[in-house]
């Protein structure tokens, strides 16, 4: 009996792959003939690093619509989110260093029996990239302005437009913390440094586990996504029953569809402006996992940001503005929201380009946090 060696991402013909109880590797179909990978839906990471580009994978040629370039990605495993599942198959698949990674945002296409979640992050770390399977003839970081040369999957071409212009944006919520601290007569007059300091755990609690579309009130105007993502197949793919993993990886690409606000949440860099006594608070926060590695069974909350204290020199009020002005100036444009209640300071943000919104809207955040 000859004995046969690993699968080859170069092959026509699917290896038989084993799988374990709770692999969500397998497909379900929507009844008209469409079918899906992914047995508990699919998510893929788009990890953008700000010199080198994004991290896309050169497809196995036996996987479907292989030969084309998508993100790395396939099926979420029984009871995982969709970030647990796109960073530990980006790890699988490309040997990503999870710890050096920071979320920024994910948008969701579900069709009710079926999802794929592309999650976008940051690189903070630069770190190689390899492949570490059979899923892949090649990864390799691609700048930006070059991904739509390449031969993509269907589902990542429909939706790169759309997933370029927010790698374009950022999301920045800046908060007034004496206004929002003031706007509660629960004794802050008393410790203003405790009183900011609870402020300061409870929006950290509240930035590491991120804010849908609705809370930020972004409606409508993103964009149509477009593409079902890369874990949707024909019924009549060949190998598709044949017991092997015809579609392993079919869910590695981006399947972010902007119809709708349900589907994307947001990570955004988060400013509290702190002024006079409270000046002295400080941000203590849980520890984090290990800086780098695998970080099993990694949330979103181990990849987000903490937020910012800003002290203000002088005027709080100021240092809001002049924080406002620094995150328009930048050259990648902005979406600046500003937490606070002073009409005047609302009315010189907003001339700047930024969103007011009120104390109650933090606040009614906070308490369900």
């Amino acid at each position: 009996m000859t004995e046969q060696g690993p699968p080859s991402p170069h092959s026509f013909v699917p290896p038989r792959l084993p799988h374990a109880l709770s692999s969500g590797d397998g497909w379900v179909e929507d009844g008209t003939g469409r079918r899906f990978w992914g047995r508990f839906g699919a998510a893929g990471l788009l990890a953008h690093d700000p010199e080198r580009g994004i991290l896309l994978q050169h497809r196995a040629n036996w996987s479907h619509f292989g030969g084309t370039w998508g993100l790395p990605g396939g099926a979420r495993h029984e009871g995982e989110t969709a970030v647990q599942g796109a960073v530990r198959e980006a790890t699988e698949e490309a040997g990503i260093d999870a710890g050096a990674l920071r979320i920024r945002m994910t948008s969701t296409l579900d069709l009710g029996f079926w999802s794929y979640t592309t999650v976008v992050v940051d690189v903070t770390t630069p770190f190689e990239a390899a492949v570490t399977d059979a899923e892949s003839i090649e990864v390799r970081w691609v700048p930006v302005a070059e991904v739509a040369t390449l031969p993509l999957h269907p589902g990542f071409e429909a939706s790169w437009p759309v997933l370029q212009a927010e790698l374009e944006r950022r999301t920045v919520l800046i908060v007034d913390s004496a206004n929002v601290v003031g706007s509660r007569p629960d004794g802050w007059w008393k410790d203003r440094v405790g009183a900011t300091e609870r402020l300061a755990g409870r929006l950290n609690l509240l930035a590491r586990r991120g804010l849908s579309a609705a809370a930020l009130g972004l409606g409508g105007g993103m964009g149509q996504g477009g593409g079902m993502g890369q874990g949707d197949v024909n019924a009549t793919d060949s190998g598709a029953g044949s017991g092997a993993d015809a579609g392993s990886g079919g869910g590695s690409g981006a399947g972010a569809g902007y119809d709708g606000l349900d589907g994307t949440h947001w990570w955004p860099d988060t400013v509290l402006v702190i002024e006079g006594q409270a000046r002295a608070a400080r941000l203590e926060e849980a520890p984090r996992p290990a800086a780098s590695g695998s970080l099993d069974g990694t949330v979103a909350a181990d990849i987000a940001a903490s937020i910012r204290l800003l002290p203000a020199e002088h005027d709080g009020d100021q240092a809001i503005v002049d924080a406002v002005a620094a995150a328009a100036g930048v050259a990648a444009p902005a979406r600046i929201l500003v937490v606070t209640a002073d009409r005047e300071l609302g009315a010189r943000v907003t001339a700047l380009g930024a969103t007011v919104l009120g104390p109650g809207w933090l606040l009614a955040l906070l308490d369900e946090t």
